[in-house]
């Protein structure tokens, strides 16, 4: 047996960082990760492999059709595919062994393996590295997986998850995306601007469940205008690979033949083969553990963070409940704000919200004020030559404290930051209206939007 103070499962965002803020504080810390590479999902096969293609697919996409407009002249554009898929690996491999150095950095000890709990503080290691361990602490960080649906068959080739499409060999001519949320548009945009025609198949009425009404329309009549096919309100019911080919089947619609099938229906909580039966700890229909809000689990001694508890499913949420989680088993003292963590989709337009939407203050009986400001009327986003979208603030009628913030436009994936701030230190819309935002640049829209607050926006 080996002793640790505190043994992490899971080396994705919320893991590695639980385990180096825990060693900073002092502790004899392990952490296992049953990958050869750390990161997690986000690092090695999402967050970070599709922003790369992103931002790739979205340069060879101004090289075609977006240049000209900047009097840049370019002739016999053509896809490297292989190249774009080479340095989306760089990027991810030269990150993951950024992680190692930090584990080295800390003094973290690294298990490669599976890790199974055998009883209360006990687990077992089985992979690369074989090993029985024991901690007083153990923190449950394994994350989630692709959710399926009754009649799709994945063949992790034809049908397949994000995992697959951030790795096709080549162009679909016609992708089919079962599910409207953020990951299937993010890589739906991907192989859009590669060429491929992207159907998009979504059971809500809606896309983008879960966001600001207004955003979801805003962005469904942006995103048809760059060639998405939407199916709104279906219900697909079977989905099977032919060969060379496959067919989605749809309540009460005609089956559609594509050449792939991206699932994007959602993520479940990764905690199978756990061995929580030992330890008696079980979990709800989606496979996540209930916590208190110290993150501690119905075992004592035992917690859990990021994607295997109820909530949001974002790896900088990961982040700040491992390092809340360590910090309050050191010091006492730990606690997340989730009014003041954004969620954004990495699209173009970028989408990004934090706080409250609309339909959440209505349903709560809060009143409240709202400016908005238009991307249009901005100087830096004309020069940009990027003017579609807006932004969007929510104050309290009453203090007059932002309670929410909805972007659709350019760069509104880093504009986000400044109002979460704002939300976190109870700043009012009268605080950053008041507050000199630099010209020209796009963060005067929130300015723009703090003023419209009291109606007072200048340059709209």
């Amino acid at each position: 047996m080996t002793e640790h103070d505190l043994i992490v499962i899971g080396a994705g965002p919320g893991g590695y960082v639980a385990a180096i803020r825990a060693a900073q504080l002092g502790l004899n810390v392990a952490c296992i990760e049953r990958e050869p590479a750390l990161g997690g999902t986000c690092l090695r096969v999402g967050c970070i492999p599709s922003k790369a293609l992103l931002e790739s697919s979205q340069l060879f996409h101004d090289a075609n059709d977006g240049l000209k407009k900047h009097g840049v002249k370019v002739s016999k554009v053509e896809l490297d595919l292989a190249a774009m898929l080479k340095r989306k690996d760089a990027t991810v491999t030269a990150l993951t062994k950024g992680v190692d150095g930090l584990f080295k950095k800390n003094g973290i000890t690294r298990y490669e393996g599976t890790a199974t709990f055998t009883g209360p503080g006990a687990i077992s290691v089985k992979g690369k590295d074989n090993a029985e361990l024991t901690a007083k602490h153990i923190l449950i960080a394994t994350g989630s997986k692709p959710a399926t649906i009754p009649g799709v068959e994945l063949d992790g080739d034809r049908i397949g998850c994000s995992t697959e499409a951030l790795a096709y060999a080549e162009v679909p001519k016609h992708l089919v995306v079962i599910g409207a949320g953020v990951i299937g548009l993010e890589l739906g945009s991907v192989w859009l601007r590669l060429g491929s025609k992207v159907t998009v198949l979504e059971y809500m009425d809606h896309i983008l469940p879960g966001l600001d009404d207004e955003l979801s329309k805003e962005a469904l009549k942006l995103f048809k205008k760059q060639g998405f096919e939407f199916h709104l309100g279906a219900k697909v019911t079977g989905a099977k690979s032919k060969k060379t080919k496959a067919t989605v089947s749809i309540e009460g619609a005609d089956d559609i033949d594509c050449d792939r099938v991206l699932v994007a229906t959602g993520r479940w909580a990764n905690t199978d083969n756990l061995g929580l039966d030992a330890i008696g700890l079980k979990t709800n229909k989606r496979g996540q553990i209930e916590v208190n809000e110290h993150y501690e689990t119905g075992v004592e001694g035992v917690y859990a963070i990021g994607d295997v508890i109820p909530g949001v499913m974002l790896a900088h949420k990961a982040e700040e409940e491992g390092i809340a989680c360590v910090e309050h088993i050191v010091t006492g003292v730990g606690h997340v704000n989730y009014n003041a963590i954004p969620g954004i989709v990495y699209t173009h337009p970028e989408i990004a919200s934090v706080g409250k939407t609309e339909k959440e203050l209505t349903d709560a009986g809060i009143e409240y004020n709202t400016g908005k400001f238009n991307f249009m009327a901005n100087g830096r986003a004309r020069a940009l030559g990027d003017t579609a979208g807006w932004v969007k603030l929510l104050a309290d009628k009453h203090s007059d404290r932002i309670v929410g913030a909805h972007i659709i436009g350019p760069r509104a994936g880093d504009l986000i930051a400044e109002i979460a701030v704002a939300i976190e230190f109870g700043a009012s819309a009268e605080d950053i209206a008041r507050s000199s935002h630099a010209h020209p640049t796009l963060a005067e829209c929130i300015k723009e939007a703090a003023m419209g607050v009291a109606g007072r926006t200048i340059h709209m």
